[in-house]
C-alpha cells in the first residue's frame, strides 16, 4: 500500500528585464510519484516577492488550483515589488507582509528606487509586518524569519530549516553578494547579516537568491570571493 507524504515545492519564476526570481511555495501532496491537486480544495501557498511582468507567476497560482495565504517580501527594491498591484488585482483579500523597516518603501518612489527608472511604482500599503526570528507556518511547514540588513534596511531570509532551504532575497549570490552602493544600503551590516544569518546555516542548506542560480551555504563559504 503506498502512502501519502507531503512535499514542499518552491516554484520560481525569473521575471522582467532585471530577472527577479520570485518564488510560489507551496505543499504538494503525493502518493508513491503521483501529485494530486483538488480545485474543490485550493492548496495554501504563499508568493514571495513579486517582480515586473508577474503573469506567469499568477497563472501558476491560478492553473495548480492554490490560495495565496500571503505575499511575503525579502525586500522591497523596484524590481521585487513591481508586480504586487498585478497579484493584489488577481487575489485581492492576500495580505502583503514585509520587514518593518520597509513598510515605507511600498509606497515611496525614492526609496524603493523606482523614482530612478522609468518605471515610479507605488505599491499597495503592507498589511502586516515581519520580525527577527519569526515563525510562519505554511499546512505543515514552518519557516524563521531571519532580518538580514545591509542592501536595504529591511531585508529578510526565509528559512525552511527541516528542508535546509533558504529564500534570502539580495543579499547573497552564487558567487557575489548584494549591492551596498544605494541611499538606505549599509555595507558593515551586509556582512554581518550574512556571517550571523546566512553561514550560520547548514552547508548544505540551499539559498535561493533573488537573482542568478541556486546555491548552496557550503559553495559560498568556500569559493565566494566577496566572503574570503
Amino acid at each position: 500500500m503506498k502512502t501519502t507524504d507531503t512535499k514542499l515545492c518552491i516554484q520560481p519564476f525569473c521575471l522582467g528585464d532585471w530577472q527577479t526570481n520570485c518564488y510560489v511555495v507551496h505543499p504538494v501532496v503525493g502518493k508513491g510519484n503521483e501529485s494530486l491537486t483538488s480545485e474543490s480544495t485550493p492548496t495554501p501557498c504563499w508568493i514571495v516577492d513579486a517582480g515586473f511582468d508577474p503573469d506567469d507567476l499568477i497563472d501558476y497560482v491560478k492553473d495548480n488550483h492554490l490560495e495565496p495565504q500571503a505575499v511575503l517580501m525579502t525586500h522591497a527594491h523596484v524590481d521585487h515589488i513591481a508586480g504586487l498591484n498585478a497579484v493584489r488585482d488577481a487575489f485581492p483579500d492576500v495580505p502583503i507582509l514585509i520587514h518593518g523597516d520597509e513598510s515605507e518603501f511600498l509606497t515611496d518612489t525614492m526609496l524603493n528606487l523606482s523614482a530612478m527608472t522609468p518605471f515610479p511604482t507605488v505599491a499597495p500599503e503592507a498589511t502586516d509586518t515581519l520580525a527577527h526570528e519569526q515563525t510562519l507556518q505554511l499546512g505543515e511547514f514552518t519557516c524563521e524569519v531571519r532580518h538580514t540588513p545591509g542592501h536595504s534596511p529591511g531585508g529578510v531570509a526565509f528559512c525552511f530549516h527541516d528542508k535546509k532551504l533558504a529564500i534570502v532575497g539580495d543579499t547573497l549570490f552564487a558567487g557575489s553578494v548584494g549591492r551596498t552602493d544605494f541611499p538606505t544600503s549599509n555595507p558593515e551590516a551586509m556582512f554581518t547579516s550574512i556571517r550571523e544569518q546566512l553561514l550560520t546555516l547548514p552547508d548544505e542548506t540551499q539559498v535561493l537568491p533573488g537573482h542568478g542560480p541556486v546555491t548552496t551555504v557550503g559553495q559560498e563559504r568556500e569559493t565566494n570571493p566577496f566572503l574570503q
